[in-house]
Order: C-alpha cells, then sequence, then structure tokens
C-alpha cells in the first residue's frame, strides 16, 4: 500500500499542479480585476502616459481633425502641428481624468462583451478626450481647433467575435472564482502531510519537490496561455488600434504576469528544498 502511494502520488499530484495553477490564477484574475471596476481602473488609469496610448490618442484625432480641414499645399504642416499639439495634450492632467473617464464606461464594454448576449465589441470610446483636447486648444488659440469634430471614436480593444469566442471561457472562470487557488494551497500542504504521515519524511520531502515542479509547469503554462492570449486578441484588431489595445492589454495582465513569476519562485524553492533535503536526508541514513 505504502508502494503504490508512493509511486502513484507524484504522478498524479504533478498533473493537477500544472493544470490548477494557471487555473487558479486566470479565474483569480476574472473575479477579482476584471470583473471589477475600481481594479479594472487602477490597472489602465496608467496608460494615460504610456508613449503608445498618447500616440495612438494624438493620432486619432489628427485623423479626425484634417476630415474638416482643407489648407491645400499645407495639408501636412498642419496635420504635423495638430499631431504635436494633441500630443501635448496628453501629457496634461485634463487628459488624464478625461481618459479615467473614457475607461470606466469602457468596464462597462467588457463587462457587457464578456458577459452579455454577444456581438458586442469593447472599445475605448475617445469622444470626452477629444471634446477635452478641442477646448484646450481652442483656449490656446490654436487655430483650425475649432474645425475638429467631436463624435463616436474609439480604440478597439476586443473585436465583437473574439468576444464571442471568450465568452464561454469567461463564465466558467468567473463562476469558479478563487476557489481553484484555495484547491491549490490545499493540495499542496495535505500532500506531503499525507505522505510524511503513511510513508515517511524523504517521501514527503519528495511530493514538496514534485510540488514544486507542478507549480513550476503550470507558470510556464500560464505565461503561454498569456502571451497566446495577446497574440490572438490583437490579431483582429484594427492596425491603427494596435499598439494602444496591446498597451490595455499588458497593463490589464500585468498581475498575471507578476503571478508567474511569484509561482515560479515557489516552485523552485520547492523543488530545490525538497530534493536538498532527500540527500541530506539519505546521508544521515547511511551515517548511521
Amino acid at each position: 500500500m505504502r508502494t503504490s502511494l508512493s509511486a502513484a502520488l507524484p504522478a498524479v499530484l504533478l498533473v493537477l499542479l500544472t493544470v490548477l495553477v494557471p487555473v487558479s490564477a486566470l479565474s483569480a484574475w476574472v473575479d477579482l480585476e476584471l470583473d471589477d471596476a475600481d481594479r479594472y481602473l487602477a490597472a489602465v488609469s496608467p496608460l494615460a502616459s504610456d508613449p503608445d496610448v498618447r500616440n495612438t490618442v494624438a493620432s486619432v484625432i489628427t485623423d479626425e481633425a484634417m476630415e474638416n480641414i482643407d489648407v491645400g499645399p499645407f495639408q501636412e504642416t498642419v496635420a504635423q502641428f495638430v499631431h504635436e499639439a494633441a500630443r501635448s495634450f496628453t501629457t496634461t492632467e485634463t487628459f488624464q481624468r478625461a481618459w479615467d473617464t473614457a475607461n470606466r464606461t469602457a468596464h462597462e464594454a467588457v463587462t457587457a462583451a464578456l458577459h452579455g448576449d454577444g456581438g458586442q465589441a469593447v472599445t475605448i470610446d475617445l469622444a470626452p478626450v477629444i471634446e477635452e483636447v478641442r477646448q484646450e486648444l481652442i483656449g490656446d488659440g490654436v487655430p483650425f481647433a475649432g474645425l475638429i469634430p467631436v463624435r463616436d471614436t474609439s480604440i478597439t480593444v476586443l473585436t465583437a467575435d473574439r468576444a464571442d469566442e471568450l465568452r464561454t471561457s469567461f463564465r466558467w472562470l468567473r463562476s469558479l472564482g478563487i476557489r481553484p487557488a484555495v484547491g491549490t494551497v490545499v493540495l499542496l500542504v495535505l500532500a506531503p502531510a499525507v505522505v510524511l504521515v503513511r510513508v515517511g519524511a524523504r517521501a514527503a520531502l519528495g511530493t514538496a519537490a514534485v510540488a514544486g515542479g507542478g507549480f513550476v509547469l503550470g507558470a510556464i503554462v500560464l505565461r503561454v496561455l498569456v502571451a497566446a492570449g495577446r497574440a490572438n486578441l490583437l490579431d483582429q484588431v484594427p492596425g491603427s488600434d494596435r499598439d494602444g489595445a496591446a498597451a490595455v492589454y499588458d497593463a490589464l495582465t500585468a498581475s498575471l504576469r507578476t503571478t508567474v513569476w511569484i509561482v515560479l519562485l515557489v516552485g523552485a524553492v520547492l523543488v530545490i528544498g525538497g530534493v536538498t533535503g532527500r540527500i541530506l536526508t539519505a546521508r544521515g541514513a547511511t551515517g548511521r
């Protein structure tokens, strides 16, 4: 009985933890961060100072403005001037407030797209931002600023088709909540403890090392999933929005990438500690 337990448990434990680690991280992320408006905003708010986001916003504003401006041979010069003025605006506190307002609305779109009935894309509406830019430039006496139109203009973060593909997975992860994470911790503690009682200390150390290996493999799987998700989501985003969408995705998944490193560290400690403990135990037994 002891032999069969000792032989079967490591393989089962390795597989379970390799699966549980990414599922735990993703379900907790959906439940605690993606679905929470304040945490969502806390993640994307700093993007107001991200160069890619600023350039994307400035380019959108410039394109919108130049559709209403015709100055003949000076078109390119005026476009460059408007772009620089818009880019300068993105460094102000007014832009930060407008960006936060736009992203609170975007979070509602995320919730609707991932938990609704389908057909909805996730976008960041730049109309409030453009209005702030327009008023700021008019106040500064910038030529042609009054011609900048304020209409529905947005950065696509997630297309409707991609949202439809992800909806089932997100609903499933949301329903799991933090339960997989709790189960992972319980399994990590319980498995070596059972082996310690039923087989002995040396086998328990080996089980801890195997659990560490499961953590390492699970962290690698999680990192691959995050990277693959990024590539898949950006694949359908229009080219002009891609840099901004990439910045948003990276900001929202920053906690997942941090989790990868934490889990890798914990796994490495368990592997090294378990293997070292087994060696020292074996030496001690030989010495006696």
